[in-house]
């Protein structure tokens, strides 16, 4: 029992911002708060939405992604909001 107590402390959250260029992401849970939150939802990137990383900036800022049938830049800081497994 204890090494799964040890297990479930090292799993970490992945990002948007982690997902590799060409790979695809289901949405997991989105941590901003307020107008930050209400914007990423706008843009069509909620729950359980499919999202394909195409291109990443050479600084890594922004990140290109295909979500909804559509092509969408978001910054770096947004994409470390958005949980994806």
């Amino acid at each position: 029992m204890h090494c799964l107590e040890v297990l479930k402390e090292e799993i970490t959250v992945r990002t948007l911002r982690d997902v590799k260029i060409g790979e695809k992401a289901t949405v997991v849970k989105l941590h901003g708060e307020g107008a930050v939150k209400r914007r990423i939802m706008d843009m069509g990137i909620t729950k359980n939405t499919e999202v394909l990383v195409r291109k990443v900036a050479p600084l890594g800022d922004p990140i290109e992604i295909n979500v909804r049938n559509y092509e969408l830049s978001i910054r770096k800081a947004d994409a470390e909001m958005i949980e994806v497994r």
